[in-house]
């Protein structure tokens, strides 16, 4: 394993560790609306990241994407895939499971790594759907406490309105998007190298 890649993994598990141990005190926002429930089946496939709130084992990252699968014991397989603007692609995988029994838009993501193994009950972040579209092409997922965000999408690109109308979704929630990272074009890795 390369050691950028044990890096990666190190600070992702202390990010999740930071994220499951934070509490609301009084006068913050109440926790962001989400929609209801996900079907799971629907949501599977690729995803890729359009913009994302600064978490810091992304950093690096030029392009996200995620790849979900629905396992037999209902829960959901996921393949983060980071990358960097030379062109090198991380990896990490890990599971997405309901944080309640039968409620599909409130999951816990654990990743698969020594931090997770050690301290299997605490390494896990919070992956909130907060808007899906009828169709299940677009998307805007965040955390309880509104300090990580991400629009997804199908596709790499989307119409302006599209991003128009994600952003807006993302602000009603109480989310700062004067802060997103966007998905560096194609064309940018390519001369960063």
């Amino acid at each position: 394993m390369r050691k950028s890649t044990i890096a990666l993994l190190t600070v992702a598990a202390g990010g999740l560790l930071l994220a499951a141990c934070a509490t609301r005190h009084s006068g913050e926002l109440e926790p962001p609306n989400t929609v209801g429930q996900v079907d799971l089946q629907r949501y599977q496939g690729t995803w890729y990241e359009l913009a994302r709130l600064p978490m810091f084992f992304q950093r690096n990252c030029a392009q996200s994407e995620a790849h979900y699968g629905l396992k037999p014991d209902g829960n959901v397989a996921v393949l983060n895939r980071c990358r960097k603007a030379d062109g090198q692609w991380d990896e990490i995988t890990g599971t997405a499971s309901p944080q309640v029994p039968g409620k599909t838009d409130k999951l816990w993501v654990r990743f698969d790594n020594w931090f997770s193994r050690l301290l299997p009950g605490v390494a896990k972040g919070a992956y909130w759907v907060l808007y899906i579209d009828r169709d299940y092409n677009v998307a805007v997922v965040g955390n309880p406490d509104r300090k990580y965000l991400w629009l997804l999408s199908r596709t790499p690109k989307v119409t302006r309105e599209v991003r128009e109308e994600l952003l807006a979704k993302a602000r009603q929630q109480g989310y700062d998007t004067s802060r997103l990272i966007w998905r560096a074009e194609d064309e940018q890795i390519k001369t960063l190298r």
